[in-house]
């Protein structure tokens, strides 16, 4: 496996594990939602430029990269409701999943429902599973016997909708609403002052007194933002 950099959600880099000959990721623990969504695009972009090369089939059994124990197989829903496999050690060190379960589980790939499974059937009668390369007779199968993985297709319509999705998503993050900042300030010089404040009061032994310094900071706050 390769290291590969990408932006992390708040501050920092995630270093992910990536192997472009059996297809697979490695993600330390919850490192795969930890990726920016601009990250993931560019992860998607690395997958796709090695797409069509030379596969080798993985390992059987899985090990950790970390303690060398066997992986136990799993079975998640993503957010937008399509089920991905993968591979995690039990001592939490992270999980291994190949690149099409990773892009089943961000969206950019789509499950087949069976109407599709025995239209597609009648035409092909033995597939490669995306997950894993194992020959799937899809004839008898809706899901790949070696891994599990259900049959999934490469929709350009959902891959052009995840990235603009993720896209969207990644403008937002990056650009700083002016208003919500000025609030801040306001916000935490008010506390500030009226902590200062009260101080004073306890000291001078005055109860209750008008905050006139944080009031007066949010009056011209709001004349700006007209």
């Amino acid at each position: 496996m390769t290291k590969h950099r990408f932006e992390r959600m708040h501050h920092g880099e995630v270093i992910l594990d990536m192997c472009f000959s059996c297809h697979g990721i490695w993600f330390d623990e919850f490192e795969s939602v930890q990726i920016t969504p601009g990250g993931i695009v560019e992860l998607f972009k690395a997958l796709h430029d090695h797409h069509d090369d030379q596969r080798t089939p993985l390992r059987d059994p899985l090990k950790c990269p970390r303690c060398n124990e066997k992986l136990l197989h799993g079975l998640d829903v993503a957010k937008h409701g399509g089920k991905f496999n993968y591979h995690r050690c039990l001592q939490k060190h992270g999980r291994f999943t190949t690149f099409a379960q990773f892009m089943i589980e961000k969206g950019f790939v789509r499950q087949l429902n069976p109407a599709e499974i025995d239209e597609l059937s009648a035409k092909v009668g033995i597939i490669r599973c995306m997950g894993c390369g194992a020959p799937v007779d899809i004839r008898c199968d809706h899901a790949c016997g070696h891994c599990r993985a259900p049959i999934t297709i490469l929709d350009p319509t959902a891959v052009e909708q995840a990235l603009s999705r993720y896209q969207h998503a990644e403008v937002r993050r990056t650009t700083r609403d002016v208003e919500q900042i000025g609030d801040a300030i306001v916000m935490r010089e008010r506390e500030k002052s009226r902590l200062k404040r009260k101080q004073e009061l306890e000291k001078a032994g005055i109860i209750d007194a008008v905050d006139l310094l944080s009031a007066g900071a949010e009056f011209v706050w709001t004349l700006i933002k007209r």
